[in-house]
């Protein structure tokens, strides 16, 4: 069933909250023996169990929390869950002991009565966007087994492809959520910075930092993103609305299949009654390129006690990545960051009051799933290539999502859909309405 399936036979009682957790713990029993085998990290089928029966007498006394009621979310194995460890798909965390709290989104997410039943796989300590680099192995496309999810969050993003949960937890730091939602088929949905609280998830770059949703489609994001406690929730007609189709270098497509895929989506934008014109972004190759200095400083001041110690406990390619990061001076890292903020500051000014733009869209990745092992595809790099078109949405620290293109043949086409914050003319706060890119998706799947 998809979340709103689920949610609406909950609340009619049509089925128990302990029969969908004993229905999913036998999905991710079903793993066993496949090559989707690594994407569970940690299970925690007794607490499951037992919340489920709390929560099943909740609603034998017509209490219903939210559409979340009694829902299975797993869980990106960086983000803390009380009495599970928190190991980061890294053996340098083999012996992590169980997290004492609940990161803060987890708790709103128990406050909205889900269910966590699983940590799941990412690429180790989220550096890096194949999904490959994990004490466990790499994870397995759903798919295509030879091929990669996409990470950081692959096993989120894979898990709920596979349809084992509805709804699963990622974090975002440069294309963490969207990535493997658009190699894997299924919706990453990056709110804006801060709109989640990222509180007890290991960080990567406290600057850059997104947490994120990911499930089956886009009325299942919308669905989950307003049953969490806590956070903006503003409808957003779609007719009337301005959005820049990004045009430029960065944002080039070579696959013909996202290429058809992207216009498409385009004219079911148009169709739904947006205005579209072509728009380059401002300073969009500069803040990709202080990104790397950003997030690497960040992320190697994070590591240093550790790596000092475990660094051969790291997968190669990520220790590689923070090797790489230790002569970088602190004049750089800061150099980077006025920069960054200051081009973001120009880029939204631009966007928002002179082009008058509401949203953007653009692919979400140029390329598709590539085999696993694989460092290039067609002589580029294949991280560079999954990172170029999200990174942006990071330093802009605006809501984005990628959504699947329907009947794309072959492996599956992400399209990315990013708000910008304003209405009517009127300047919106970054932070506070990421419903904006919800409204886009909406429109965009409902005319394809």
């Amino acid at each position: 069933m998809t979340l709103r399936e689920l949610a609406s036979a909950l609340a009619r009682k049509e089925v128990t909250v302990t029969e969908h957790i004993e229905h999913t713990l036998r999905a991710l029993d079903g793993l066993h023996g496949t090559p989707w085998e690594n994407l569970v990290a940690e299970r925690c089928d007794d607490t499951a169990l037992a919340e489920a029966a709390l929560l099943d007498a909740e609603l034998a006394g017509d209490r219903w929390r939210s559409p979340l009621h009694g829902v299975a979310v797993a869980i990106k194995d960086n983000i803390d869950v009380a009495g599970m460890p928190t190991r980061c798909g890294s053996a340098a965390l083999a012996d992590a002991p169980p997290a004492q709290h609940d990161a803060l989104l987890i708790k709103r997410l128990r406050e909205a009565g889900a269910i966590v039943v699983a940590k799941s796989h990412l690429h180790e300590f989220a550096y890096g966007c194949t999904g490959e680099a994990n004490a466990a192995g790499p994870a397995a496309n759903p798919h295509d087994p030879t091929r990669i999810t996409g990470g950081s969050s692959s096993g989120s993003a894979a898990l709920v492809a596979k349809r084992v949960v509805p709804l699963a937890i990622g974090t975002d730091t440069g294309c963490s959520v969207r990535a493997p939602a658009a190699l894997c088929g299924v919706v990453g949905f990056k709110p804006s910075y801060g709109a989640l609280p990222a509180d007890g998830a290991f960080p990567l770059s406290t600057t850059l930092d997104h947490m994120g949703l990911l499930t089956a489609d886009v009325v299942d994001a919308g669905l989950a993103w307003g049953a969490i406690p806590g956070i903006a929730r503003t409808p957003w007609p779609i007719a009337g609305l301005r959005v820049g189709r990004l045009r430029g270098s960065l944002w080039e497509v070579r696959d013909p299949v996202i290429a058809e895929a992207l216009d498409r989506a385009c004219a079911a934008l148009v169709q739904a009654g947006v205005e579209l014109v072509d728009v380059e972004m401002p300073h969009a190759e500069e803040m990709s390129a202080t990104y790397a200095a950003i997030a690497g400083s960040e992320a190697y001041e994070t590591h240093a006690e550790l790596f000092s110690r475990r660094s051969a406990d790291y997968q190669p390619s990520v220790a590689k990545l923070l090797a790489a990061q230790a002569d970088r001076s602190a004049v750089d890292y800061l150099r980077a960051l006025r920069s960054m903020r200051r081009m973001r500051d120009e880029s939204l000014r631009v966007m928002r009051q002179e082009f008058g733009l509401n949203g953007l869209v653009t692919a979400t990745t140029p390329i598709r799933a590539t085999p696993i092992g694989n460092e290039s595809i067609d002589g580029l790099p294949v991280r560079r290539e999954i990172l170029r078109m999200c990174i942006p949405f990071n330093t802009l620290g605006v809501p984005a999502m990628s959504v699947p293109a329907p009947d794309a043949p072959g492996l599956p086409v992400g399209i990315q859909l990013a708000g910008l914050g304003t209405n009517e003319g009127q300047q919106r706060v970054p932070g506070t309405h990421p419903a904006e890119a919800i409204t886009l998706g909406l429109g965009m799947t409902a005319g394809m």
